[in-house]
C-alpha cells in the first residue's frame, strides 16, 4: 500500500468550527471529524487527508471554493510559514468566539461539571505587538520557501536570524519583520544579522556544532526599557566586541545589554552565566506603582498589558477585604502574591523554582512588602499539613499551575483544609476542567472568565472562582 492510497480527497466541505490547537474543523462524509491547518470556519474547500486515525482525519485544504467572511488578510509576509501566530487570517472577532468556546466546550465536556454564565472573554487591547520577550535564533542555512526553491536559484544569503520551523529542530526561517514585538525589536534584529553578515561573524550550524552566533534575546518593559542578549558558541573576544560596541552605539535606548558564552549541545541559558556588558543586568516592569525586576533568566507574562488585565480579573474573583489570609500557588516571581497584598491579611507564595522565589523575595521588599511570605520547593512537597500548620489556615487560595495543571497531591491537600475560596487561573482549560470535577464535591464553580493574552494564537487564559459548598 502506498501512502498515496491512504490519502484521500474529499471535495466541497464546508469547515464548521475551530478545534484544539488551532485547527479547524470539518465533517467527512463517513461521518468523521477532519482536523485542517489551514482553514477558517466558513470556509467551502477540497481537503486532502494527510493522517488517518480510528475516529477521525488530519488534513489540509488544497483548492477553496468560497471563502469565509470571517477570513482577513494576514498582516505579516511570514504567515503560514513561520508557525507563530496560526489565526492571523481570522479576525480578531472571531478570534475571541472561538477561545470562548473552547473553554466553555471543555469545561463542560471534560469537567462534567454544573457551571454558572461564563463572562464574556476579555480581548486585548493590542492585538499585535504585545509581547514584551522575543527569542531568535541564528543559523548558517536558513529555509528556503517554496518559492525559493521552485526558483531553481542559487541563493548566497544563507544566514538567518529568526525562528525555528514548527517541528524542525535545525531550521531556521529568516524573518524580516515580526508583528510581535514593538520597535526597536525589528530594528534591532535586523541591524545584528546585517552587521554579523558585513564583519564576517559566523552563524551557528546546530547539526555540525559550529559557527559564533546562536541566539538573540529582547525585552521590552512598558518602562521603557530594553535588554539584548546575545548568546554565542565560543568566546572571541575580538567579534564579540564588535558586535556589542556596534549595538549599544546604534541603538543607545538598550539599557541592559549582557552575553551568554554557551559551548553546550543545546542553546538553553538556564544553567549558564549571562554577563552584564553595558547598562544594568536588569530592566524594570510596573504596574500600579509596583516594581518588578527582571533579567534574563526571570519568568514574566508575555503580554505586559493583558497580564494586568489578567490579575485585576483574579483579584476581583479573590473579593478580598483585608482579613484572609491568601495562599497563591505556583507563584512564580510572586507577582500575583504581590498585585493582592494590599488587599489581604498575609499572602503566602509557593514555587519550585528557587531563583524565582529570589526574585519574588527581592521584589516584594522593593515594593514594601511586608505581609507576603515565599518558599521555594517542588509544590507536593512544600504544601503539607506541616506547612499549613506552620503558616496558617489559609481563608483563599489562588493557584496558577503550569499547562499540566495541579498535581492531584496538591488537590487532595486543598480537599483536606477547604479554604473558603479558590481562584485557578488557567493556561490549558483542558486540565483545569479535570482539576475542577476533582473538587466538585466540595466546590461550586461560582464565576469564570476567559483572558486572552495572545492574539492571532489559540491560546487563552482561564479563570475561574470557587466557593465552598
Amino acid at each position: 500500500m502506498g501512502r498515496k492510497n491512504r490519502n484521500r480527497i474529499f471535495e466541497e466541505l464546508e469547515i464548521v468550527g475551530a478545534g484544539a490547537k488551532g485547527k479547524s474543523i470539518a465533517k467527512a462524509p463517513d461521518g468523521k471529524v477532519i482536523f485542517i491547518n489551514n482553514a477558517v470556519p466558513g470556509d467551502i474547500a477540497d481537503i486532502q487527508t494527510t493522517r488517518k486515525k480510528k475516529s477521525f482525519y488530519e488534513g489540509t485544504a488544497i483548492k477553496f471554493h468560497e471563502y469565509s467572511n470571517k477570513r482577513v488578510e494576514p498582516v505579516c509576509q511570514h504567515f503560514g510559514t513561520c508557525g507563530g501566530c496560526k489565526w492571523q487570517f481570522m479576525g480578531y472577532e472571531h478570534q475571541l468566539f472561538y477561545k470562548q468556546q473552547e473553554v466553555e466546550n471543555n469545561l463542560v465536556r471534560l469537567g462534567k461539571i454544573e457551571l454558572p454564565p461564563v463572562e464574556p472573554i476579555l480581548g486585548s487591547k493590542n492585538i499585535y505587538f504585545y509581547r514584551n520577550k522575543m527569542e531568535f535564533s541564528f543559523s548558517d542555512s536558513r529555509w528556503l520557501t517554496l518559492e525559493e526553491i521552485q526558483s531553481n536559484q542559487e541563493f548566497d544569503d544563507k544566514n538567518a536570524l529568526g525562528f525555528h520551523i514548527p517541528g524542525m529542530w535545525d531550521k531556521i526561517l529568516d524573518i524580516k519583520k515580526c508583528h510581535l514585538q514593538e520597535d526597536p525589536s525589528n530594528a534591532i534584529r535586523n541591524f545584528v544579522k546585517d552587521f554579523a553578515n558585513k564583519n564576517d561573524i559566523s552563524f551557528f550550524n546546530t547539526r555540525e556544532q559550529r559557527g559564533l552566533l546562536r541566539t538573540l534575546m529582547i525585552r521590552t518593559s512598558t518602562t521603557g526599557e530594553i535588554m539584548v542578549v546575545l548568546q554565542l558558541f565560543a568566546e572571541d573576544v575580538e567579534k564579540r566586541t564588535l558586535l556589542l560596541d556596534a549595538l549599544a552605539q546604534e541603538f543607545p535606548e538598550i539599557t541592559s545589554l549582557q552575553y551568554v558564552i554557551n559551548s553546550k549541545g543545546n542553546d538553553t541559558i538556564y544553567d549558564q552565566d549571562v554577563i552584564c556588558y553595558n547598562g544594568n543586568d536588569h530592566i524594570f516592569e510596573e504596574m500600579e506603582g509596583l516594581k518588578f525586576k527582571i533579567n534574563a533568566k526571570s519568568f514574566y507574562q508575555t503580554n505586559s498589558q493583558q497580564a494586568y488585565e489578567l490579575y485585576k480579573v483574579t483579584r476581583d474573583f479573590a473579593d478580598l477585604t483585608g482579613e484572609e489570609l491568601v495562599y497563591d500557588l505556583y507563584t512564580g516571581t510572586g507577582t500575583i502574591a504581590q498585585f493582592v497584598a494590599a488587599k489581604a491579611k498575609k499572602v503566602v507564595g509557593i514555587e519550585a523554582v528557587p531563583v524565582a522565589i529570589e526574585d519574588a523575595k527581592e521584589n516584594a521588599k522593593r515594593n514594601n512588602i511586608e505581609n507576603a511570605e515565599f518558599y521555594a520547593g517542588d509544590m507536593k512537597k512544600v504544601f503539607t499539613a506541616e506547612f499549613i500548620q506552620q503558616h496558617g489556615q489559609p481563608d483563599v487560595i489562588i493557584t496558577d499551575p503550569p499547562r499540566d495543571g495541579m498535581h492531584k497531591d496538591v488537590i487532595e491537600q486543598i480537599i483536606g483544609i477547604l479554604p473558603k475560596r479558590i481562584v485557578y487561573v488557567s493556561c490549558n482549560s483542558a486540565t483545569q476542567a479535570r482539576d475542577l470535577a476533582l473538587l466538585d464535591e466540595h466546590y461550586k464553580v461560582t464565576r469564570v472568565r476567559p483572558v486572552d493574552m495572545f492574539p492571532q494564537t489559540f491560546h487563552v487564559e482561564n479563570v475561574v472562582c470557587l466557593e465552598l459548598r
